[in-house]
C-alpha cells in the first residue's frame, strides 16, 4: 500500500468520525431544548417525551436490517444515504411549526442514524488491517462517545444565542462536510456473495425491537404493571423469539446468530452493552443534578460535563494500546473496574458537594468508559469475517441501543422511587401541587418557588440526590459484575501482523 493510500484511509476515518459525532450529540441535545420548545410550540409533556424517544425508538428498531443492507448493496453507498436522510430530517425539524412535525423529523433522523451507525463501524473491518483496527475503532468510539456529553454543551450555547431550531440546523453543515469527504476518500465495500434479502427476518426484527423499546420507554411514566407496558414488552419478546427461530432455520439469514457461539464476539458485545448502560445511567441523572440541584443553566451544565469527555479521550487510546499488548480481556476488565469505582465514588455526592469533587469522579468514569468500550468494539470486529461486518456490527450496536433503553427505563424507575420515598411534602399542600412535587424535582422546585416553601425545595433536592445515589450505586454494581464476567470469559487479542485488508471485499 502506498503512503498516499494509507493517508487517505485515515482521512476517511476522520470523515466517519464527524458523521458519528452528530449522532452522538443528537442523542442528548434535545434534553436542554425541551423547556424552550414547550414554550415556543405550546406542547405538553407527552409530546416532548416523544421528541426525544422517536429518535431512539426508530434507531434501535431498524439497525439490524440496515446493517445487513450495507453488506449487500455497498457500505459507502448506504453511509451516504444515511447521512443525507439525517441532514434532510434535521432541516425539517429546524423549521417545524408543530410538535407532530418535530416528532416525525426525529423519527426520520433515527432512520438515518440506523443506517449510518452500524455500517460506519463495519467499514473499519475492510478498510484497516487487523493490527491497525484498534486505533481506528478508538477514533470512532471517541467520536460517538464525545458527542453524547457534547449535546448539552452545544444545545445550551445555541439556545442562548439563536432560536430553538438551531439545535437541529447545526447538523446540516457538519453532515455536508462528512458527505463530501466520504465521497472522495472512502472506497466502496460489500459482501461479494450476498444472501437473498431476508424479508421475514427484517420485518420480525424491526417489529420486535420497536415493540420492546416502546415498552421500555413507556415503563417509567406509566408503571411496569400497566397493561400497555406489559403487552408491548410481551409482544416484543415474542416477535424477537420468532425472529431468532427464523434466523436459525432459514438457509440465508439476515443475521448470522451463530456468531454468538464465538466467545470473543459474545462477550465483547455484552461488555459494550453494559458500558453503554453505565454511561447512559450517568447521563440520565448527573445533568439534572447539576441543573436543578446545583442551579447551573443549560450551558453551564454542559460545560461541567467536560471532564467526562476528557476521561473518554484519554481512555480510548489507552485501552487500544493495552489491548495490542495484552489482548482484549485486560483493558475491558480494567476499564469496567475503573467505571465501577468512579460511579461508586460519585454516589457520595451530596446537595452541597463542590464541583471539584464531581469533576474528579466524572473524569474517572470517562476514563473507564473509553478504556473498556474501544477494545470491546474492536473485539467484536475482530471476530467477524469482513464480508459480514455490517450485519455483525449491527447486532452489537442494536444490543447497545436496546440495553441503553432498558438502562434508562430501569434506572429512571429507580430514581423516581428513591425520590418519591425521600420527599417530604407539607400536609397543608394542595393535592395538585403535592402531585406535581412528587412527579419530579423540577415540579417540586416550581411549586416551592410559587408558594414560597423553601423547606419543600430543600427536601426535593435531598430526595433527588438520594435517588441519584441509588442509580449510581446500582450502575456501579452492574459494571463490577460486568468486569467479573469479562475477566472470566472474554478471549482474543488484536492481530500483530501487518496484514492488509482482504482485497475481495473492496469494490
Amino acid at each position: 500500500m502506498t503512503q498516499s493510500q494509507d493517508t487517505r484511509r485515515w482521512w476517511a476515518l476522520a470523515a466517519l468520525g464527524v458523521g458519528v459525532l452528530t449522532l452522538g450529540f443528537d442523542i442528548t441535545i434535545m434534553n436542554v431544548a425541551l423547556p424552550t420548545i414547550a414554550t415556543e410550540l405550546s406542547v405538553g409533556t407527552d409530546a416532548l417525551q416523544w421528541m426525544v424517544n422517536a429518535y431512539v425508538l426508530v434507531l434501535a428498531g431498524l439497525m439490524l436490517a440496515c446493517g445487513a443492507l450495507g453488506d449487500r448493496y455497498g457500505r459507502k453507498r448506504l453511509i451516504q444515504i444515511g447521512l443525507l436522510v439525517f441532514a434532510l430530517a434535521s432541516a425539517l425539524a429546524a423549521w417545524a411549526d408543530s410538535a407532530g412535525v418535530v416528532i416525525a423529523a426525529r423519527a426520520l433522523m433515527g432512520v438515518g442514524g440506523a443506517i449510518l451507525l452500524p455500517i460506519a463501524f463495519a467499514v473499519l473491518a475492510v478498510l484497516f488491517a487487523p493490527h491497525e483496527r484498534g486505533r481506528a475503532v478508538s477514533v470512532l468510539v471517541m467520536g460517538l462517545g464525545v458527542g453524547i456529553p457534547l449535546g448539552p454543551i452545544i444545545g445550551g450555547y445555541l439556545l442562548q444565542h439563536y432560536w430553538w431550531g438551531s439545535i437541529f440546523l447545526i447538523n446540516v453543515p457538519v453532515v455536508a462536510i462528512a458527505m463530501v469527504a466520504i465521497a472522495l476518500l472512502l472506497p466502496e465495500s460489500r459482501d461479494p456473495a450476498p444472501p437473498r434479502p431476508d424479508v421475514p427476518g427484517g420485518l420480525l426484527s424491526t417489529a420486535g425491537l420497536v415493540a420492546l423499546v416502546y415498552g421500555l420507554i413507556e415503563a417509567p411514566g406509566r408503571g411496569w404493571g400497566e397493561p400497555l407496558v406489559l403487552g408491548t414488552l410481551a409482544v416484543g419478546l415474542v416477535l424477537l423469539a420468532l425472529f431468532v427461530r427464523w434466523e436459525l432455520r432459514t438457509p440465508q439469514p439476515m443475521i448470522d446468530l451463530r456468531l454468538f457461539r464465538r466467545a470473543q464476539f459474545l462477550w465483547g458485545s455484552l461488555a459494550g452493552v453494559l458500558v453503554t448502560f453505565g454511561m447512559l445511567g450517568l447521563l440520565f441523572v448527573v445533568p439534572q443534578y447539576l441543573q436543578l440541584v446545583q442551579g447551573y443553566d443549560a450551558l453551564g451544565t454542559g460545560l461541567r460535563l467536560l471532564p467526562l469527555i476528557g476521561g473518554l479521550v484519554v481512555g480510548a487510546p489507552a485501552g487500544e494500546k493495552l489491548a495490542a499488548r495484552t489482548g482484549y480481556r485486560l483493558p475491558v476488565t480494567v476499564g469496567l473496574l475503573v467505571l465501577a469505582g468512579g460511579l461508586a465514588v460519585g454516589a457520595a455526592t451530596d446537595v452541597d458537594t463542590g464541583y471539584g469533587f464531581v469533576a474528579g469522579w466524572l473524569a474517572v468514569v470517562g476514563l473507564g468508559i473509553g478504556m473498556a468500550l474501544s477494545p470491546a468494539m474492536e473485539a467484536v470486529l475482530g471476530a467477524l469475517p469482513p464480508e459480514r461486518s455490517g450485519s455483525g456490527t449491527a447486532i452489537t450496536m442494536t444490543l447497545r441501543q436496546a440495553g441503553g433503553a432498558l438502562g434508562v427505563a430501569v434506572l429512571g424507575s429507580l430514581l423516581a422511587q428513591g425520590y418519591t420515598d425521600k420527599l417530604a411534602t407539607p400536609s397543608q399542600l394542595p393535592v395538585p401541587a403535592a402531585d406535581a412535587a412528587r412527579d419530579s424535582v423540577a415540579g417540586a422546585l416550581a411549586v416551592a418557588e410559587r408558594l414560597n416553601l423553601p423547606a419543600l425545595a430543600d427536601s426535593a433536592k435531598d430526595a433527588y440526590v438520594h435517588g441519584m445515589t441509588l442509580v449510581l450505586l446500582a450502575t456501579a454494581a452492574i459494571a463490577l459484575l460486568s468486569a467479573a464476567l469479562t475477566a472470566a470469559f472474554l478471549r482474543g487479542r488484536p492481530a500483530p501482523s501487518a496484514d492488509t485488508p482482504a482485497e475481495h471485499s473492496l469494490a
